[in-house]
């Protein structure tokens, strides 16, 4: 409502032009209302965006400082999908001593959420040096959305089971376990 009542009154302004004043009870709401949607944006944006863990993260799951390869896998998806990020905005959690884990989507090896700022990259304990399972979620995290194009995780970057030519470290050779929600 306060939104509504704001537009009203920024309209009036626009409207009255620069040699008429306005009175100033009208300012006085004005300045009131503006207070009072920017308070209720803050509080908003607090609850809603600083958290320091995804909610909710895989049962088991651990916070991870990202393995020494993840730069150069960033650098690499970043050239092949011809995309910028930011890799300090990314988070990495593993659920430990798994090969696959279930999530909201299903039983999957990665999962990419984002959370405010942050995206979140969780990978099963055994595919965290897997360069097709972490870079499929960077992928992820470059196009900042769910879904596979294929223009991007196909043609670009082949990142997946079926496209990947690249080393599967210790992935399944092509078997049908989804990267997450497929």
């Amino acid at each position: 409502m306060a939104r509504k009542s704001l537009k009203v009154s920024v309209s009036e302004i626009r409207y009255r032009g620069p040699d008429q004043e306005m009175p100033t009870t009208r300012l006085s709401r004005l300045a009131r209302n503006s207070s009072a949607a920017i308070a209720t944006l803050g509080v908003l944006l607090a609850l809603t965006g600083c958290g320091s863990e995804p909610n909710p993260l895989p049962p088991g799951a651990e916070a991870l400082t990202a393995l020494p390869d993840y730069q150069a896998w960033w650098s690499r998806t970043e050239a092949c999908s011809g995309l910028r990020g930011e890799f300090g905005n990314l988070k990495f959690y593993q659920v430990p001593g798994v090969s696959t884990f279930n999530s909201a989507v299903g039983t999957v090896v990665g999962l990419w959420a984002r959370n405010g700022r942050d995206n979140v990259i969780t990978i099963a304990g055994d595919y965290l040096d897997n360069e097709l399972v972490v870079r499929h979620e960077m992928l992820h995290a470059l196009l900042e959305r769910e879904g596979h194009p294929p223009e991007y995780f196909v043609q670009k970057c082949g990142l997946t089971w079926a496209s990947w030519t690249g080393d599967h470290g210790q992935g399944t050779g092509g078997a049908a376990i989804p990267l997450h929600n497929d």
